[in-house]
């Protein structure tokens, strides 16, 4: 099971982090947050509000009302790494 064991806040929206599988990446969520028209996203669209995480549950949680899967924070930072597609693709992810 995939959970995340840190993470970083790096600036403009993205996470810096180490899963328990070893892999370390960067999680850019500005699309995310913005772009999901959801109330519970809408606090943070501020950075300061964005910044306020910790890891919790195996993930990035805010505020304890908001958190998302390691398995979708592990695409946004390796979307783009051949190595991972079929996984992506197992996950739902892409096509």
């Amino acid at each position: 099971m995939l959970s995340v064991q840190k993470a970083e806040y790096v600036g403009a929206y993205k996470i810096h982090l180490l899963f328990n599988n070893g892999k370390a990446g960067t999680a850019n969520l500005e699309k995310t947050i913005f772009n999901d028209k959801r109330a519970i996203f809408l606090r943070l669209k501020n950075e300061c509000e964005f910044k306020a995480f910790k890891v919790a549950h195996s993930t990035v949680v805010w505020s304890d009302e908001l958190d998302l899967a390691p398995e979708y924070l592990f695409y946004l930072a390796f979307m783009e790494d051949t190595e991972f597609q079929e996984q992506f693709r197992q996950w739902g992810y892409i096509n």
